[in-house]
């Protein structure tokens, strides 16, 4: 269990997160996932990359509990960094990566698939950010790049989820497969790449990057400014407070 990765024959990169019960990472985590998939990238060997989960869901965003249960802000700004970090290593990796998506993907889930270059879904995934109701923002210019910008706000605003079905209308998930099938759909289209020219592939990511309409990395850093005001605000304390089922102040349970 953990995050692996696989290489295979065919120039596949397989980057795999089995961190039991939800895949939320902790803030070494998340630093973990980032230098694995830059170093698949930097591998002259990797033609693509699928990235994937095994368990309940493909992410849970960052480990609550590990940042209630840190004092100060420590856990706070290293998550921040952490998933500034393994977003910003999905969009800039040398070659395209294709996220593989298993029931849900919330939070830092989004910032991964939001910036791959290709999502394949189970028809059981569903997609959301929660952010409001732990008291913080951000992954919404990811969300953005899913759905549609009034869709995105309700989103944001309400926390409701979307499903692959609609994402799929919108066009933003390739293909929606049985849960079953998932992987295997992941590595069909990833060895189609595959096949392709390799420098023609790294040269086609670097080209869209340098066409896309906005900079990710400086939109997604604005947002995680107000997750700082909230966090020195105290309100994001206790709403973490509340979802992580203890009272900080004593250490005993709530539910």
């Amino acid at each position: 269990m953990g995050i692996s990765t696989q290489m295979h024959q065919s120039g596949i990169a397989e980057i795999i997160v089995d961190c039991p019960p939800v895949n939320a990472l902790t803030v070494a985590g998340w630093f973990e996932l980032a230098e694995r998939i830059t170093a698949a990238g930097k591998d002259i060997n990797t033609r693509v990359v699928v990235l994937r989960s095994e368990g309940r869901g493909f992410n849970a965003g960052v480990d609550i509990k590990e940042m209630q249960n840190t004092t100060g802000f420590d856990a706070l700004i290293g998550a921040n960094k952490g998933c500034y970090a393994a977003f910003a290593a999905v969009y800039e990796c040398a070659v395209p990566v294709i996220a593989a998506v298993n029931g849900f993907c919330v939070g830092g889930g989004i910032g991964l698939v939001g910036n791959a270059d290709i999502i394949i879904a189970s028809d059981d995934a569903t997609f959301g950010l929660p952010e409001v109701d732990r008291g913080a923002l951000g992954a919404a210019t990811h969300l953005s790049r899913l759905v549609p910008q009034h869709k995105m706000r309700a989103m944001v605003y309400t926390a409701a989820t979307a499903t692959a079905a609609e994402l799929h209308h919108f066009g933003s998930v390739l293909q929606v497969v049985p849960r079953a099938e998932l992987r295997d759909a992941a590595m069909v289209v990833a060895e189609s790449i595959a096949a392709k020219s390799p420098a023609v592939m790294r040269a086609a990511k670097e080209c869209l990057n340098g066409i896309d309409l906005w900079d990710v990395k400086r939109s997604y850093r604005f947002e995680q400014g107000f997750t700082f005001e909230l966090n020195l605000s105290g309100v994001a304390d206790e709403l973490r407070d509340d979802f992580a089922g203890t009272d900080k102040a004593h250490g005993k349970p709530t539910k």
